[in-house]
Parts: C-alpha cells; structure tokens; sequence
C-alpha cells in the first residue's frame, strides 16, 4: 500500500507496479489491508439556490433532512430542465470516504449497503458504480427492486449545502447481508449516524449488527456524525452508543455542539476522548483539531512552539501515536491543531465532502499501521498496541491536505490521488 502523508523513500514500502485489474475478489489475497463501510448509497444532486427558495419549502439551511419521492422529483426536474444542476455526483458520507480511501492508499475498501438490483445503462447506480474507485468493493451490496436513494444538495450563495433526502432503498440493509468474517479481518469500520437515524428501518438493526461484529474482533470502529440537527434528534442514543462501540469519531464544530453542547473545540475534543480513543474536529475557516488518547511511557514531546488556548500547552505532545484506552497504563490526552493548508483554496464552490476527505486520511493511517505491523512485526514502531501509524500532527497535516484538493474542485470525491510534487510546499510542513 502506499503509505499516508509525504515522507523520505525509507518510510514507504514500495508499491508494485500497476497490472491490469483483476476479477478476484482483492480482500481475500494474503497480506491485503482494507477498510469496511457501511452507507446510505446516495447520488447526491447539487443545485444552486438562494434563501428564499428554502424559505418557500420550509427547509432549514444546512441541515439533512427526508422529503418523499413525488416532491424530489418535482424539484429535480425543474432544475434539470432549466439547465440549473451544477452536478451529479455518487455520494454519502461513508461512499465518500471509502472511494478517498481506496485513490489515497490504493488499497482496497469493502461498502456494506443496498442498490437497485435492475441497473441499466445511464441510471443513477450504473452512474454511481462507474464513478466509484474500482479498489473500493461493492461485491456485498445487497441488491433491491427500489431504486437508488437522492440526495438534493441545495448550494446556498454563501456555500452551505442543505440536504433534501428522497429514501428509495437507501434504508434496506438486512442484517443477513452483514458479512462478519470480512469485517473481522478489516482494518477498520466505517459507519455513520445517519444509519441509526430509524429505529424502525433495517439498516438500524443491521448497524448495530456490525459493530457487535467489530467489537467483539477488536476493530476499530470509526464514526461520522452527520448534521447538527440529526445529532441533536438521536442525541441521547449517541451518547450511549459512542462509549460502548466507537474508537474514532469524526465531526464539524455544529456537530459537536449539538452532541455535547461545548463549543470551543479543544474542549470539545478533550470531552469526546472522556468517550472514544480519538477525534477528527473540523472548524472550517480554521482548519481542524485531532485529539487522541496516549500512554505516558509512550507518549513524544512536539519540537513545534508549545500553544495554549483553552486548555494549557495542549500541543505538547503532539508528536505521540493515537492508542486505545484499554492499551494505557497511565493515559494522556493530547491534542493537535492545523490551520487551512496554505490558507486554504482562493475559491471554495462548495464543501461538500471537505470533511470525508480528512476522514479518509486518517483511515489511510490507521490501515497503514496494520500493514506495516502485519509486514514488519519487530518493528520498533510496535513496541506497544499504537492505533494509528503516525503521529496525530502528521496525520492532522495529512488531513489538512485532503481536505484542500477536495475544496478545490467540485466533486465531493477526490478525482485523482495528490500530486507527487508540489512547488513551493515548505519541507517542514510534511515533516515527523
């Protein structure tokens, strides 16, 4: 695999040179690393507006929320036939990640979800298999007569996305299609919030059914929370299903808010590892937060200029490897803060997918580690039980730079990897 972030030669394991594609099922040839996740496979659609068209239908702006099929097709083909669609895209939070995942690592990623079983040439699931990572495995969707699940991405003038949810079979994932043994043998698991929003729906059931599954193989299980206003609706559920499953949680600044009700983010950050091995905080403008728990005999102190804010020198020990809770003999809280790689982009069409992105880098790490403890077991970079591969400032700067090459363009997917060389990139920003 290839490994995260920019290093010297001596760090990576060479990647082998690119053969044709093979049929054979990649997550079953020995020594393959890979990353399952479960989704809501969406298509999302985006469409420019302004305020006073989500004033008209009562939509509150920068929230997800479920309209029926008669009302999506309305606005749909309104839009469409005006020429007003800006993009179709394969969406969904989880899908988003696991394809950044695969072109990051060029390894391969499991997706657990449903798809119209009747594809033909053109729709939106021939669209959304086609414009998919061919590492990312779909082997194990479960196949349904409904068709695919839309999501309407209203781009306000001020860029927030506001999104309009048509279901289709989106919800359809029985627990019978969750295969445990390729879960087990992950590197990690990828779920969602917005599969626990329906209690009554199957892919609920089937959630909780894969990160039993997880738990119980000690993989780790990595959760993105959503919107701030699913967050708030299944507030209470998160609050328990989080200390009970949940290794990495992932979020924006609202997100957080509305889960804990802290709204500085080292705070924040400091709260959640009350709650899970390590969080992944975007703030936007100003960039984004990792926290991570630590043991003190394993813990390494940063050689950048100590900040404080809100909590004192809270980059001390940035330098340190993420570990589990149960893995700390005397555990440590240690925090990493980026700003916006290189300010950020000079135009910003939309952030959709800026958070996935990140997400997907820290994945990357996590999958590296595995690797590399699997290729080099007496490796002095396994001297203890570490989570991640690197430390949470070079996955923070890692993140940082995924987060940028989605922000500059319009896709919510990467549509290639990084480039190999950048002009300018000062060496100390890839730096250990």
């Amino acid at each position: 695999m290839k490994f995260p972030g920019r290093r010297n030669t001596k760090h990576y394991f060479p990647v082998e040179d690119k053969q044709r594609s093979s049929f054979d099922d990649e997550i079953n040839r020995p020594g393959n690393v890979y990353v399952v996740g479960m989704d809501q496979l969406l298509v999302d659609i985006e469409i420019p507006v302004d305020d006073e068209f989500l004033s008209k239908h009562q939509f509150q702006k920068g929230e997800s929320f479920i309209i029926d099929h008669e009302l999506a097709d309305k606005i749909y083909w309104d839009y469409k036939n005006r020429g007003l669609i800006t993009g179709e895209f394969p969406g969904g939070a989880v899908g988003n990640t696991l394809h950044n995942f695969s072109i990051l690592s060029d390894c391969p990623s499991v997706a657990l979800g449903t798809i119209n079983k009747n594809i033909e040439l053109g729709d939106y699931a021939f669209k959304y298999i086609c414009n998919t990572s061919s590492k990312v495995n779909l082997s194990y969707l479960q196949p349904c007569p409904k068709p695919m699940g839309r999501a309407l991405c209203f781009v306000g003038q001020d860029s927030e996305r506001t999104f309009a949810i048509s279901k289709g079979c989106m919800n359809d994932l029985s627990a019978e299609f969750i295969p445990q043994d390729v879960i087990e043998k992950s590197a990690a698991l990828l779920i969602s919030a917005y599969t626990l929003r329906d209690e009554n729906s199957p892919i609920f059931q089937s959630t909780f059914r894969a990160v039993e599954i997880a738990k119980a193989a000690n993989v780790p299980v990595v959760l993105s929370l959503g919107t701030s206003g699913l967050v708030q609706e299944r507030r209470e559920l998160l609050l328990d299903f989080i200390p009970r499953y949940v290794s990495v949680v992932a979020m924006n600044e609202s997100e957080a808010m509305a889960l804990i009700g802290i709204e500085d983010p080292l705070l924040a950050c400091e709260k959640f590892l009350e709650m899970c091995d390590m969080v992944l905080l975007t703030v936007g403008a100003r960039g984004l937060y990792l926290g991570a728990l630590t043991d003190a005999e394993q813990c390494r102190a940063t050689k950048e200029p100590l900040h404080t804010k809100s909590i004192v020198e809270y980059n001390k020990f940035e330098y340190s490897r993420a570990m589990r809770r149960a893995e700390c003999k005397e555990m440590i809280k240690t925090y990493t803060h980026i700003n916006p790689f290189r300010g950020g982009p000079q135009m910003i069409k939309n952030t959709n997918g800026a958070g996935d992105a990140a997400l997907s880098a820290v994945l990357h790490d996590l999958a590296a580690n595995l690797y590399h403890r699997q290729k080099v077991p007496k490796s002095p970079k396994h001297v203890a039980e570490f989570l991640t591969y690197s430390s949470i400032s070079q996955i923070s700067k890692y993140a940082n730079r995924v987060s940028f090459e989605v922000l500059s363009q319009n896709s919510p997917r990467l549509l290639r990897g990084l480039p190999e060389r950048e002009d300018g990139l000062e060496e100390a920003y890839w730096a250990k």
